[in-house]
């Protein structure tokens, strides 16, 4: 199934997105249970519990797409230098020049987070903080989300607590970056997790072999595939999962391939008036215009 948020008029809804992707069906929920997303379906479907009954469909044009976990619902969890050449064209790069061993190749999953006012839908503009930095870039990226609570999840068992995927821009402010000599900050500016178009269950897609690609400007910029993965999504959920608990509607986004603007020659950074579309095979398109 695609569960889609959305909104039509002044109403958000959660529905399901016809195979045809032309309209969507929205269920039957409270407005409090509306406005936790596709969460609130994911939550259900963890109990057991039977999915609500569904109204008259949307046409897709019609209706605003949201992000489909909005916030500030759920952890935000994010896998750095996940991707070998993403980490060569880093380690070459001023930045890492200014994260030292950092820009090495990782020995285990480099987990980092957003804050949950990242998070924006397909569509939204991503604020360009032009008074806060001057670096900021792209990253397109496979996002898990899961299915249910579970701790110190074995890789042979990790694949059950995936509900499914969707695409996340990864928004990164690299002079931030430079200066804090971490992840945490570049990576939590306002509008800084593009997230959507909507989410795609676990058994529509193969994600150990899914491509990636990224444009700005209608300039082909990434281009990859899953397979490309240093860790893959069962040694990703092992790792995060040791200590951690994870919960229904958890969003681990899976690293990006080679090809953002900090490792061009000159770098080529984001600017007002940019379009930045990802699209994932199996998915679909995640479209952001900079401000």
């Amino acid at each position: 199934m695609k569960l889609a948020v959305f909104q039509y008029q002044t109403q958000r809804y959660v529905g399901l997105v016809s195979k045809d992707l032309q309209t969507v069906i929205p269920f039957q929920l409270t407005e409090e249970q509306a406005s936790r997303g596709a969460l609130t379906v994911i939550e259900m479907m963890a109990e057991g519990k039977a999915l609500p009954a569904q109204s008259a469909p949307f046409a897709i044009k019609d209706v605003c797409l949201l992000a489909p976990i909005p916030q500030p619902r759920r952890n935000i969890f994010c896998v750095g230098k996940n991707y070998l050449d993403h980490v060569k064209e880093i380690k070459d790069s001023k930045l890492g020049e200014a994260q030292g061993s950092m820009a090495n190749v990782a020995k285990a999953p480099v987990i980092f987070s957003k804050v949950p006012e990242t998070v924006i839908g397909t569509g939204s503009p991503i604020d360009s903080h032009a008074g806060v930095s001057q670096e900021v870039d792209y990253e397109a990226e496979l996002a898990i989300v899961i299915a249910k609570k579970g701790k110190g999840i074995k890789k042979e068992d990790a694949l059950q607590y995936v509900w499914g995927y969707t695409i996340v821009n990864d928004v990164s402010a690299r002079d931030l970056q430079a200066k804090h000599v971490q992840f945490h900050v570049g990576k939590s500016l306002d509008t800084f997790c593009p997230m959507g178009p909507w989410l795609v269950s676990a058994d529509e897609l193969d994600a150990s072999s899914a491509s990636i690609q990224c444009w700005v400007n209608g300039e082909l910029r990434q281009s990859g595939s899953t397979e490309q993965m240093t860790f893959d999504i069962p040694t990703i959920i092992e790792n995060l999962s040791a200590g951690i608990t994870l919960y229904p509607g958890d969003v681990i986004a899976t690293g990006t391939p080679s090809g953002v603007g900090m490792g061009m020659k000159p770098p080529q950074f984001l600017k007002k008036g940019d379009t930045v579309k990802i699209e994932i095979a199996g998915i679909g398109t995640l479209e952001n215009p900079v401000i």
